[in-house]
């Protein structure tokens, strides 16, 4: 009998892990029919990408060492960042969850035997993916050329790194999204999002540049988690354990966070008889 459970168990976890498996690859290629349209935004980041370093040079060459970094640390953390923003989806959206919450589909995803939330990070990941190879390449590729840009300083950790980032910016637009079942028009959030997102992650500007308590507070929200903290993973200028560790944090903060949202809705739906 015990035999038994054990491989009822067994084959459960394996058809889940399955599952979620499938809806990476579902992610994957649903992005993948949109190609065009992540070149166009290869293209872009990598043309405002030129933009932002040499401004970034003329910032660094006016004052050496700027947020500990000198001009090829700034470089390299321009082209970085610009890579991350497909990936990571630094300028909002990238769910299908705000209009299925819009049209009422979102009752068929809430009975489905999986979690909505878990769902949605698989899809997530096959887009994040595929961003990564069509629009993080080009511009990393054009600003090593240029410019000659560093290295990784410890390519394993970027990478973990690089991924903890990936899952609190879904957790973050994850949040977002949600909040559609109460406000009905998710503009206002979105647009409060994508500021918050673009000001506090580093995107814009490196978070060592804002002065005092401002920049303590950045590097303490998970907007700092997605871009800063990655960034100076790649150029080895943080300690490696202590970054991924507040990263993981928020991970774990935003993921609870989402998850009881997803009940929130559940009841509402519920409540509402949709």
């Amino acid at each position: 009998m015990r035999t038994g459970c054990c491989h009822a168990v067994t084959l459960r976890r394996c058809t889940t892990i399955s599952l979620y498996a499938r809806l990476v690859r579902y992610g994957f290629r649903k992005h993948a029919t949109y190609v065009w349209a992540a070149l166009a935004g290869a293209f872009t980041n990598t043309v405002f990408g030129i933009l932002r370093a040499y401004v970034l040079i003329a910032l660094w060459q006016a004052r050496p060492g700027l947020a500990g970094y000198d001009i090829t640390d700034a470089v390299t953390f321009c082209f970085i960042t610009q890579a991350f923003i497909g990936p990571m989806q630094l300028f909002g959206g990238g769910l299908t969850l705000t209009e299925r919450i819009r049209s009422g589909d979102i009752a068929l995803d809430l009975v489905r035997p999986a979690s909505l939330q878990a769902w949605s990070l698989a899809e997530d990941l096959g887009r994040a993916a595929y961003l990564l190879l069509v629009r993080s390449v080009p511009p990393t590729i054009v600003g090593a050329l240029l410019f000659g840009i560093k290295a990784p300083a410890d390519a394993a950790a970027f990478t973990a790194a690089f991924l903890l980032g990936v899952l609190v910016s879904f957790g973050l637009r994850y949040l977002v999204a949600l909040t559609v079942c109460w406000l009905v028009d998710d503009r206002g959030m979105s647009t409060l999002s994508l500021i918050l997102s673009n000001f506090l992650s580093g995107l814009a500007l490196p978070l060592g540049l804002f002065p005092g308590w401002l920049g303590d507070l950045a590097r303490t929200l998970p907007w700092s988690a997605t871009v800063q903290v990655p960034a100076d993973v790649y150029l080895g200028v943080t300690g490696v354990p202590d970054a991924l560790a507040f990263q993981a944090l928020w991970a774990v903060v935003l993921f609870g966070l989402g998850a009881i949202g997803t009940q929130l809705i559940r009841h509402k739906v519920v409540i509402q008889g949709g």
